[in-house]
């Protein structure tokens, strides 16, 4: 039995600990440097954090950790300061003259919540119609659907074409006097089709409806002006410009004014529109982040639209039977979101055999179904190719060498897969897959 003091029985076991806690860690840091850096394709899904953006958090993460709804101390101000640069910095990258105009909230999942049911809510009793369309990220057609199911609202789904735009007359036509909100998505999230935002601003401005945007995708990554495109709302996401997650805004206009409801009731915070104690470190991010972007837009856009270029060329020139899904027209496409169709290719497979490289399906909220997208579903793609498809994220931090590497990869495990599928075999032999009635093999 040892004999000692507790004090040194403790620096014994400690130090114990300790040394066998470092040789496992640099057992474990030898297997990771051995395992090749994975490539990351996925920038539709959430960015990586700026470093610059980073800098700007860690004293709000540190030393600055005073709450800014605090008014009577210096920790306090401090934090408010900071607080209103950033809600300033995010107002000046789409264009809004007034800070004041700049709600946060945790993401734009709270955002589409807050647009579609504050707006809805505030004008229930003369207005009960909304408008979408069929392709908006999960969270506003569940939005659409609560108002719908719950609370009997009227909602109209607009229809999609094969690139993914919706058409302007049946939106025109569908507009009533009980509308109160249009909402259609700037940019989609699976496909980058981007909408006639512009017209579709003016015309809900023509006949006193609202309009709101998903706009996660669009900011900091396409020129936006919300008084040129007569925006409402717009949703805003940190962490899909280079921020932080768990923070995002909304865009509220003041002129005219927009009202709407809150959906958190509390200590009235963010002017009574979004009660809760704001994350200064996570606000900060999020100014940041809309910092870089703005200063940074016209070379990140160029960048991203060069590798989505010479990833497309390769692809066409090495692999045969590839559908790109979507706009092939750039003033209605993102570059950096690629949405390909893989014929004779289950998708699930091929994201398996490309273990190395970051991808997706299809939307990451939705990733964990089985079901073949409902977006490319609605443009008309067929269950075969849906269920083929890929999603290419090309952002800020993407290199070529990268780029290169994936388009090798895909072509080495596209005709691996392609060669144990039936289906390729008898495409080969001239078969004519899609007249066979599989009903009755």
């Amino acid at each position: 039995m040892y004999r000692g003091t507790s004090k040194t029985v403790g620096r014994i076991l400690n130090t114990r600990i300790f040394v066998r806690f470092s040789s496992n860690l640099r057992k474990w840091g030898t297997d990771i440097a051995r395992e090749p850096k994975p490539i990351y394709l996925d920038a539709q899904a959430t960015t990586p954090l700026d470093p610059r953006v980073l800098d700007d958090m860690l004293p709000f993460l540190t030393n600055e950790y005073g709450n800014p709804h605090s008014r009577t101390h210096k920790f306090g101000w401090d934090a408010e300061a900071a607080v209103e640069k950033a809600r300033a910095q995010v107002a000046s990258l789409i264009g809004s003259n007034d800070p004041k105009e700049i709600v946060f909230t945790s993401g734009a999942t709270e955002s589409n919540n807050l647009a579609l049911k504050g707006i809805a809510n505030f004008y229930k009793e003369k207005k009960r119609h909304i408008i979408t369309s069929v392709i908006e990220h999960k969270c506003v057609l569940d939005s659409c659907r609560v108002l719908q199911d719950q609370y009997g609202f009227e909602v109209t789904y607009l229809k999609v074409n094969k690139e993914g735009l919706v058409d302007l007359d049946e939106l025109a036509d569908t507009i009533r006097p009980t509308t109160s909100l249009v909402s259609i998505m700037f940019i989609n999230n699976e496909m980058g089709s981007i909408q006639n935002i512009k017209r579709i601003g003016e015309l809900c401005r023509s006949r006193k409806v609202f309009f709101h945007t998903d706009a996660a995708q669009g900011v900091g990554k396409i020129p936006i002006n919300v008084n040129d495109l007569n925006i409402d709302l717009m949703s805003i996401s940190g962490h899909k410009i280079y921020g932080p997650k768990g923070v995002g805004a909304l865009y509220v206009r003041r002129r005219p004014r927009v009202r709407l409801d809150p959906i958190i009731n509390g200590g009235g915070q963010e002017r009574g529109l979004r009660s809760g104690t704001l994350p200064p470190a996570l606000v900060v991010g999020l100014g940041s982040a809309c910092n870089v972007a703005q200063r940074e837009l016209p070379y990140d856009y160029e960048n991203v639209h060069s590798l989505s270029e010479h990833f497309l060329k390769r692809i066409e020139r090495e692999l045969p039977h590839v559908t790109k899904n979507g706009s092939f027209d750039p003033s209605s496409c993102y570059p950096g979101c690629v949405n390909l169709s893989f014929s004779f290719v289950e998708g699930e497979s091929l994201l398996l055999a490309l273990n190395q490289i970051a991808l997706s399906s299809g939307s990451a909220c939705t990733s964990a179904s089985l079901e073949p997208s409902y977006v490319l579903r609605a443009l008309g793609v067929n269950e075969d190719l849906a269920h083929s498809s890929i999603r290419f994220g090309i952002g800020r931090f993407t290199s070529k060498d990268e780029i290169d590497a994936t388009v090798d990869s895909l072509v080495e495990n596209v005709n691996k897969l392609r060669e144990l599928s039936p289906l390729y075999e008898m495409y080969q032999e001239g078969i004519d897959i899609n007249s066979i009635n599989w009903s009755q093999h």
